[in-house]
């Protein structure tokens, strides 16, 4: 018989039969073999036995409407308190809607075959199959409004800053509620994680922010300080034999905003530099129609976002967020101890300095 081809080296498929008792890690390694549930096998190893190393610092995006559907309570602290993500960038709807757990007020399954009209008409607002009353928004809206009439609101500053001290409130009104921990901003304040929103006048939080402008409030957003910050934690993490991962749900804005530290440390501030170390991206956008949201990490390297060395580390799987995060964080869970939390909000003056002095440096 002639030699086996080398492309008959991969496992075979055998998969072990489901059994009532299978763990979800169980499910993943024996079943998940093939198509996109296989990427999400490659998935869950590569964030478990890779990105989760101690030297290894993991940013993660989050775009659609994640936190209404529960998944901050579910997937997203369990993550933050486990020492499993560093830094986030976050639309800043998923942001406003995760307060609204933080402040008692509830959310509630749906159908997205509802009669839109009569929902209007009852005071129901839909988020496809989720509902909740319109006092809701407006509950969450006059909380913002008050917090940022307080002294420390009253300046410039970054969107990690802003978050910060949100979540501050946020962690102080869950503690008044006597309820368990509901909310991404006071778990990211706890654990020192700072989080960026790339567009913050996007969402209903930027929305208000700019209504109490015209009355005078002193708050604003510092972009520049959100795109130096985001930058030099990518420098930090790179410099002493370090690596820096990005974990990516969905795409959009916040997926650029993440990816671009490394052209903003090569190309806009010279420093020398290769790219992110890992990226695993859950997305359902194609690739084909150009977008950013299916970008590849392969078209990501002629960027200088991915290091080109690294490209087998790198899993796009195709899948829906609200299916893969429960798996991926259950299966983390189950196969890797917490990590110390790198509380990277605490350390933003002596990244920045880092970053200060190379940008100095690469001018001469």
């Amino acid at each position: 018989m002639p030699s086996p081809s080398r492309f008959l080296s991969g496992r075979k498929i055998s998969p072990q039969a489901i059994k009532p008792n299978m763990t979800v890690a169980e499910l993943v390694e024996q079943t998940f073999y093939a198509y996109n549930a296989a990427r999400l096998h490659e998935a869950c190893r590569l964030f478990t036995e890779k990105m989760l190393a101690p030297d290894v610092t993991i940013g993660m995006s989050l775009t659609g409407a994640l936190s209404p559907a529960g998944l901050g309570m579910s997937a997203i602290i369990p993550l933050i308190e486990n020492g499993f993500v560093d830094w986030i960038v976050s639309t800043g709807a998923n942001l406003y809607h995760d307060t609204h757990f933080g402040l008692g007020l509830s959310m509630h399954q749906g159908t997205h075959q509802a009669n839109d009209v009569v929902l209007r008409e009852e005071g129901v607002v839909r988020i496809y199959d989720i509902f909740f009353d319109y006092h809701v928004l407006l509950d969450t809206d006059a909380f913002y409004r008050q917090i940022i009439q307080a002294p420390e609101f009253q300046r410039p500053m970054s969107t990690a800053e802003f978050h910060y001290l949100a979540g501050k409130y946020v962690a102080a009104r869950e503690k008044e509620l006597k309820q368990k921990r509901t909310s991404i901003l006071a778990a990211a304040y706890e654990h020192a994680v700072p989080i960026y929103t790339s567009s913050p006048g996007d969402s209903s939080i930027g929305m208000n922010v700019a209504a109490q402008a015209l009355a005078g409030n002193k708050l604003m957003y510092d972009v520049n300080a959100d795109v130096n910050e985001t930058a030099a934690i990518v420098l930090d993490a790179k410099r002493n034999d370090g690596k820096s991962a990005v974990l990516i749900f969905g795409g959009g804005s916040p997926k650029n905003f993440m990816l671009q530290t490394e052209p903003q440390l090569q190309e806009v501030m010279q420093i020398a530099e290769k790219g992110h170390d890992y990226f695993l991206q859950f997305t359902d956008a194609r690739p084909d129609t150009g977008g950013l949201s299916g970008a590849t990490p392969a078209e990501a390297v002629s960027w200088g976002k991915v290091d080109p060395d690294k490209l087998p580390d790198t899993v796009v799987c195709y899948c829906d967020s609200t299916i893969v995060m429960p798996i991926l964080v259950a299966y983390a869970l189950s196969k890797h101890a917490p990590r110390k939390p790198k509380r990277l909000y605490d350390r933003r003056k002596d990244l920045m300095a880092r970053l200060q002095a190379e940008y100095e440096t690469a001018q001469k």
